[in-house]
């Protein structure tokens, strides 16, 4: 899966923008470039705020890759939940309901329901995942992965500083260059938000990153353990909140 934000909706962190190597979304370069590699793949056009792609050919049979839309709520999610039966009961969705329509459902929750920490409903998550959401009503993000980063998920900036998030590293290389990073495990990242982790939320800090030849290229984030954890939050609030948590969170 793939995603490329124009950065007037996903401004990414200033460590991550290290002159990426080209422009991934000029004459649609990186989308034909990701159809090329992957069989069978779609693209959706999110006009002025870029695109998000996706192909189920070749995925691991035990982190399967699943897309929907609803409402306007673009979602791209691989991996699985293992606390299903919960989240469903949590968010009131039927049985047929899978893992994206979950995670659509929560981001609506915290959208919808006012000033509720989006730290504490993807800790909530439970299993192997990584996910990319674009809610082109608010023109908003919500990207994530689970706290083993077990899913493998990779971020950079391209030359024009455009967000580009992808299960392929070597996509994310080809649009990004020396920008190029691994997303950090245990985090997640809103438009208006930025990078947060699920038990430190102020706490990320940006260290070198050095490839295989040793050069430094570009910044990853890590956790600082010894930052006290943060502390878990009372339930949803009630339904009816006027605030609006994509516009402040």
């Amino acid at each position: 899966m793939l995603a490329v934000l124009n950065k007037s909706v996903a401004k990414s962190p200033d460590a991550l923008q290290q002159n990426g190597a080209v422009s991934a979304l000029k004459d649609g370069f990186l989308a034909t470039h990701f159809s090329s590699v992957h069989s069978g793949s779609f693209v959706i056009n999110l006009a002025s705020s870029g695109f998000v792609a996706y192909s189920s050919a070749k995925q691991n049979p035990l982190l399967p890759r699943l897309f929907a839309v609803v409402d306007d709520i673009f979602c791209l999610f691989e991996g699985h939940i293992e606390n299903v039966a919960q989240l469903k009961q949590q968010y009131g969705l039927n049985k047929t309901a899978n893992e994206v329509i979950i995670v659509i459902e929560a981001y609506r929750t915290l959208r919808d329901r006012g000033p509720y920490p989006a730290a504490q409903v993807v800790r909530g998550i439970q299993g192997k995942f990584a996910f990319i959401l674009f809610d082109a009503t608010s023109q908003s993000t919500f990207i994530a992965s689970d706290e083993d980063g077990s899913v493998p998920f990779f971020w950079g900036t391209d030359a024009e500083g455009h967000l580009v998030v992808s299960t392929d590293s070597e996509i994310v290389k080809q649009g990004c260059g020396k920008s190029f990073a691994p997303f950090p495990k245990g985090c997640f990242f809103t438009s208006s938000g930025g990078l947060r982790s699920y038990e430190h939320p102020n706490e990320l800090k940006a260290v070198p990153r050095v490839d295989s030849s040793g050069e430094v290229c570009g910044l990853t984030f890590k956790v600082d353990e010894e930052s006290p954890k943060e502390k878990p939050k009372p339930g949803m609030p009630r339904v009816g909140s006027d605030a609006n948590w994509s516009q402040h969170y």
